[in-house]
């Protein structure tokens, strides 16, 4: 087939699933991708799986600084309106060359790109979540209180509600544009469902089995927990349940992470202290350092707040690693309780006996950490993912999912 792929993704899982799906797919098809400058090139890099690799001009209007922060939701608004143009113009080069099916992928602006809407060749969108900003609730945390100034002031803001109001209605309609969406787990396909209307096609996504692999390294007292430092990815119940574990039996927590919300990390940094539980942040590593830590970590244990997938559990299970993992979103379909890891409600004092549980049990941790490394070989390898989501394909191209 021949196969236009669109993103315009940041450096990051996104990414990095874009590149294993290209690398398969270019050993049977023709691949060009349509790109913004903006997106990230260098980390996990295309052009050299693809025929043509194409870079359209576009920056995102500059954001104003204090006292003049207020206007940025409506700058924010205009740069959607702006890209949403750009893609138009994208759409119509690449229904004027011919290409049998359209991969496309998110846009890290308005989520859902907009080649969505105006493309004419038929088109799969891989839609790893709705925009969590509009659809989902804010999660509470001390620095985002304001004063009773600052409240009157956003009640007479437009910008804020002009801004969700823009993104909602283009992303919407973006989505319902796609002939297929495909999405990344069953928990993820209900979560489209109740935004935007459709039923989408689940195509589990991978793991890289020969570089996330167990190197035979002793286990050391710290456990590791892997994402953005941010709200979402709950790394406060965490700390809070690693509180409770009793001290003398207390590992060190490792965070990994690519990019903090600075104002998270000095929030997690002082919970830290306050509870005295050791955080360790270990910030752009290399992927051998990473697997390294997978390896040497007692556990993995991971607690975002409704995550759709997430790679961390099947990247520890990779390299014989147990997860710990919440009983939430896509976590309930990577982690099989009792056979790969650990399900814990978001309750403190259940993390806290789970682990207490396991720490003590470097017997339950093997069985555990080898029956990951057989599910992932017979589950979540990128061939088996890229095999489906090529049936995909060639099914939309086809005139079989429309």
């Amino acid at each position: 087939m021949k196969i236009a792929i669109y993103h315009n993704l940041p450096s990051g899982g996104g990414k990095r699933a874009l590149y294993e799906m290209t690398r398969r797919l270019a050993a049977q098809h023709t691949i060009d991708v349509y790109t913004l400058a903006c997106a990230e090139h260098d980390f996990c890099d295309l052009r050299p799986l693809a025929r043509r690799h194409m870079v359209v001009p576009f920056k995102p209007l500059p954001l104003a600084r204090r006292p003049f922060g207020r206007i940025n939701q409506g700058l924010r608004a205009l740069t959607l309106l702006r890209v949403h143009r750009r893609q138009q113009s994208i759409a119509r080069q690449i229904d004027e060359v011919g290409y049998e099916v359209v991969f496309a992928h998110n846009c890290q602006f308005i989520q859902s790109p907009s080649v969505l809407t105006y493309l004419r060749t038929p088109s799969v969108y891989y839609c790893g979540e709705p925009p969590r900003l509009i659809y989902e609730p804010r999660i509470a945390r001390p620095y985002n209180t304001f004063t009773r100034l600052q409240r009157t002031v956003n009640l007479v803001d437009p910008f804020p509600s002009l801004y969700r109001a823009v993104l909602a209605r283009l992303d919407r309609k973006n989505v319902r544009a796609a002939t297929c969406v495909l999405t990344n787990s069953a928990y993820s396909r209900e979560s489209l469902y109740r935004v935007y209307g459709i039923f989408a096609q689940v195509g589990y996504l991978g793991v890289d089995t020969k570089l996330f692999r167990p190197l035979s390294l002793p286990k050391e007292n710290f456990i590791v927990s892997v994402g953005m430092i941010n709200p979402q990815k709950g790394f406060d119940f965490l700390i809070r349940g690693l509180a409770l574990v009793e001290q003398n039996r207390r590992p060190t927590l490792v965070i990994i992470c690519n990019n903090a919300d600075e104002r998270e990390r000095a929030y997690l940094t002082a919970l830290a202290q306050q509870l005295q539980v050791t955080v360790e942040i270990r910030s752009l590593i290399p992927d051998e350092e990473l697997v390294r830590l997978y390896n040497q970590a007692r556990l993995t244990v991971y607690t975002p707040v409704m995550e759709p997938f997430g790679f961390v559990p099947i990247e520890s299970m990779a390299c014989q690693t147990p997860v710990v993992g919440v009983r939430e979103g896509g976590v309930r379909e990577s982690v099989t309780e009792g056979v790969t890891g650990r399900l814990v409600d978001r309750d403190p004092a259940a993390l806290a006996a789970t682990l207490n549980t396991l720490l003590d049990r470097a017997d339950e941790i093997d069985r555990l950490g080898k029956n990951g490394r057989t599910c992932v070989e017979a589950q979540w390898t990128w061939d088996k993912s890229v095999e489906n989501i090529e049936h995909y394909l060639q099914q939309t191209a086809q005139g079989r999912i429309t």
